[in-house]
């Protein structure tokens, strides 16, 4: 009789336990976040270049080619973001404001 009673103490303990039990997700959380577009900058025609971001960039880069031009509206003014393929084929970008000074970009 006590094993009988122990068993069904047994069974009623472990039933119990399950009832209660809560099903636990791995997933991990994800949080997503919007963040404003870092590169404002608009794509406008070669041509549509200043003279003096020209003039620099036929200075400072004399093999290069001007392959797309942008541009975007700063507190200190225009910027000019340039890119340019050399003589060996490699782009570089250049940020030129208004007057062809070359600049740094602002983070």
């Amino acid at each position: 009789m006590k094993k009988l009673l122990v068993a069904v103490a047994l069974v009623l303990g472990l039933g119990s336990s399950v009832a209660f039990a809560q099903e636990v997700s791995n997933t991990p959380a994800v949080e997503t976040q919007t963040q404003a577009p870092q590169d404002e900058y608009t794509k406008i025609e070669v041509k549509d270049l200043p003279e003096a971001v020209t003039q620099a960039i036929a200075k400072s880069y004399e093999d290069a080619t001007i392959k797309e031009a942008y541009v975007a509206e700063k507190e200190t003014g225009k910027v000019y973001k340039v890119i340019l393929t050399t003589k060996d084929a490699q782009e570089v970008t250049v940020l030129l404001n208004e007057k062809g000074e070359e600049v740094k970009e602002i983070k």
